[in-house]
């Protein structure tokens, strides 16, 4: 008798169980969705991607969908002053890694590159310009980010997704 009242408690819990989880359910992802909604338009509306970015970096692109585009002249620029007394200068040379497949590369191209290369020399030389020896020299990589980030917002487009030095030197 014990274990026939045992048993059907047991089931009247687990039946107790299964309707409150049922509850659960029905109530809380309803509203999950909802908040990833609201999320999805916070983020577009202060022009936020979520997933991947706008800005590709090389690593998400096919290497043999990468084309390097060399600005042949090198560059000098003199660095922001470091406290030190001191002028200092870094000497680099830039490859911008285009996307061959991107619609950008499609409608610019190398060409456009061509033709904009002074536009893209000067605001590469404001851009390192406004970093001190030490901060090119021990973040490199933000430099280069800054560098990708003006050349995709200048061509409207993502084509361009890396920016690689060769040839550093900083004095």
């Amino acid at each position: 008798m014990k274990k026939n009242l045992m048993t059907v408690i047991i089931l009247a819990l687990v039946l107790v169980n299964l309707v409150l989880t049922a509850i659960l359910a029905f109530t809380i992802i309803p509203q999950t969705r909802k908040s990833n909604q609201l999320i999805d338009k916070i983020a577009s509306a202060i022009d936020l991607e979520l997933e991947d970015g706008s800005s590709k970096d090389t690593a998400a692109v096919p290497v043999e969908d990468i084309e390097v585009y060399d600005i042949e002249a090198s560059f000098t620029v003199n660095l922001s002053p470091s406290g030190d007394g001191k002028d200092h200068v870094a000497v680099f040379s830039i490859g911008l890694s285009l996307n061959t497949k991107s619609d950008g590369y499609k409608s610019i191209g190398t060409e456009g590159l061509k033709a904009k290369e002074t536009l893209i020399k000067n605001d590469i030389n404001t851009i390192v310009s406004e970093y001190t020896m030490e901060q090119f020299r021990e973040d490199e990589q933000s430099v280069k980010d800054a560098i990708l980030e003006d050349l995709q917002e200048m061509f409207g487009s993502d084509f361009i997704v890396g920016v690689s030095f060769s040839s550093v030197n900083t004095q």
